[in-house]
């Protein structure tokens, strides 16, 4: 099972840490790992690098881009796509603060949620903890100066 939490990163931060999205990612992982003082500081650094989410825009794209594709299902909130029988399932939960994925068998379904989240905002960091991976659903180019 992979558990990806997206969080929509503020665009001077997105830009100023492209390539470095390892800082970000340790961030978050210590969040998760830190209790306390330590943890209210860490949340307030993580509220002031990410966006608010827009859960009613989301919830609508989500409900337009994938209201037809075959084995998509709304329940309680939770959307969630199965495909070639279970080979690759995935569910998706907006939360207010971050974007939580899950996925199982194939990357197939899980990348479908991606690529609608992707064409929406530019600036999600897809971090799964439990296996030490993150990166940009849609990649910032760098900045070419001549």
């Amino acid at each position: 099972m992979r558990k990806y939490r997206l969080y929509l990163i503020e665009d001077e931060f997105a830009s100023h840490y492209f390539g470095r999205e390892r800082m970000f990612f340790q961030l978050f992982q210590e969040y998760e790992n830190t209790t306390g003082d330590m943890r209210s500081i860490l949340k307030k650094q993580i509220a002031y690098i990410t966006k608010q989410l827009p859960a009613l825009r989301f919830h609508q794209l989500i409900q337009k881009k994938l209201g037809t594709v075959r084995g998509f299902k709304v329940e309680n909130g939770t959307y969630s796509i199965e495909l070639n029988g279970k080979l690759s399932v995935a569910t998706m939960e907006v939360k207010d603060d971050s974007i939580i994925v899950d996925g199982y068998g194939s990357y197939e379904a899980e990348t479908i949620f991606f690529e609608v989240l992707r064409k929406c905002e530019s600036s999600f960091l897809a971090v799964d903890l439990e296996n030490n991976r993150f990166g940009w659903l849609k990649p910032i180019k760098e900045r070419k100066f001549v």
